[in-house]
């Protein structure tokens, strides 16, 4: 880190963290890790942290448009890229059309002058103070002209890559433009409700007594009309609830669990759907993941409920971590392109590559046929993504089926990410299969 002199209580600093994200991003390192290494490095508070994280999510989901008025505003080549970022950041925010009507985060004056600020601190970026005092005072006189011209080009009026678009307009001819402004939206804060400790309709009236507004969107599914950290949710810390999306809540019910079953949650990390089978029914969990490193956060949600699994680290499309006993249920929620859940990943759209979804899905192809033999007779496999490409989900599930001689069950198949009162969930892709008695 190269900054001097910036507050952590001020925009200046937020927007230089923000900026850093974004560069790390740029150079193909996740969001969430990209703003692990900037907090760790950092003396920001949570509340600088919130908004780092705000400001940074904010702008991988308009990030095209942002780009597009850079393009319109200048020749050169806006570097370091924390420079870039910069710009963007500050753009993200004084051109967002929403906004501009509902309000903004920060007064568009006031963002320019910290945006200014945070490049003079850094010495990578002080030459450029100046550039960028004039690209977003330009942006604020020609805004009109200037975000007219922008909406002209997909990349900036949908802010996806143009291979997404075209990708998801031939996916869906009828639905794309609705996924993609889904994917665009904020994600709710959803929860589901631990039955075995309190009802559905106890725990909304919990919520009701301490004014904190909500709706019941799926059968154990609350939207809370406001993000709440997790550690403010009535009774998150006692295992009443856990963060969950409403799609993804869909997966225990349809294994159609029984108490003393062998279950095996594969690819289990971070281990929601572990919890939820287990508050299901009293089974023999194992949940498997390929990084060790991922299992202490499934322990540490199973332990918040006050659930026990079986945790191992292996890999599923090998057999060398099974005991060679047969498993009656198996969830196998596979690696994919995560196309389905950008709006909770906004940067995943620019990490991506467009023949990741081929890649991934022949990875997967091996993993549903290797957990296939370890399913039992009558057993029932669940196969799960939260991809919206047709060869990760539909054509995977088909191709499955054939290879495999399985029995599809009734299963919601490709659910579309929708983002409204009645429903509201990421999009996910569920496929039942029963494997034939012996």
């Amino acid at each position: 880190m190269t900054t001097i002199h910036l507050k952590p209580d001020s925009l200046s600093f937020t927007l230089h963290g923000a900026a850093q994200a974004v560069a790390d991003v740029g150079r193909g390192i996740a969001l969430p890790q990209a703003l692990a290494r900037i907090f760790a490095q950092t003396n920001a508070t949570p509340q600088a942290r919130g908004a780092i994280q705000d400001i940074s999510y904010h702008c991988m989901r308009h990030i095209g448009r942002a780009e597009a008025l850079l393009n319109a505003m200048t020749t050169k080549q806006t570097e370091p890229p924390i420079l870039h970022g910069l710009l963007c950041c500050a753009l993200a925010l004084i051109s967002d059309p929403e906004e501009a009507v509902s309000g903004a985060r920060y007064n568009a004056f006031t963002v320019v002058d910290q945006a200014v600020t945070a490049a003079a601190a850094d010495t990578d970026m002080a030459h450029a103070k100046g550039m960028v005092n004039a690209i977003l005072r330009r942006f604020l006189r020609e805004r009109d002209a200037l975000m007219k011209s922008a909406a002209g080009t997909q990349f900036a009026r949908w802010n996806y890559p143009d291979w997404w678009i075209d990708r998801m307009r031939s996916a869906y001819p009828r639905d794309w433009q609705a996924i993609l402004e889904a994917g665009n939206a904020a994600p709710p804060l959803t929860l589901r409700v631990n039955q075995r400790k309190i009802s559905v309709n106890d725990y909304l009236a919990l919520l009701a007594q301490q004014g904190i507004a909500a709706s019941l969107i799926g059968p154990v599914a609350v939207r809370l009309a406001q993000p709440t950290p997790v550690n403010q949710i009535p009774g998150f810390n006692d295992g009443l609830v856990s963060v969950q999306d409403a799609a993804a809540q869909l997966a225990a019910p349809l294994l159609d669990l029984r108490d003393g079953m062998r279950v095996l949650d594969a690819c289990a990390a971070p281990g929601g759907k572990s919890g939820h089978i287990l508050e299901t029914a009293a089974v023999e969990l194992t949940a498997l993941d390929s990084d060790e490193r991922r299992l202490p956060r499934i322990t540490e949600n199973l332990q918040r409920l006050q659930l026990n699994a079986s945790l191992l680290a292996g890999d599923a499309s090998s057999s060398s971590w099974w005991d060679g006993k047969p498993f009656e249920r198996i969830l196998a929620d596979v690696p994919c392109t995560a196309s389905g859940i950008v709006r909770r990943h906004p940067d995943i759209r620019w990490l991506r590559r467009k023949s990741d979804a081929v890649q991934l899905a022949a990875i997967s192809a091996q993993i549903l046929d290797n957990l296939w033999q370890m399913l039992q007779a009558d057993g029932k496999l669940l196969f799960v993504t939260c991809s919206l490409w047709p060869q990760e989900s539909e054509a995977q599930a088909a191709a499955f089926a054939v290879r495999n001689r399985a029995t599809r069950l009734p299963a919601p198949g490709q659910l579309l990410p929708t983002a409204n009162a009645e429903n509201d969930h990421d999009g996910l892709f569920y496929a039942l299969f029963q494997k034939s008695g012996a």
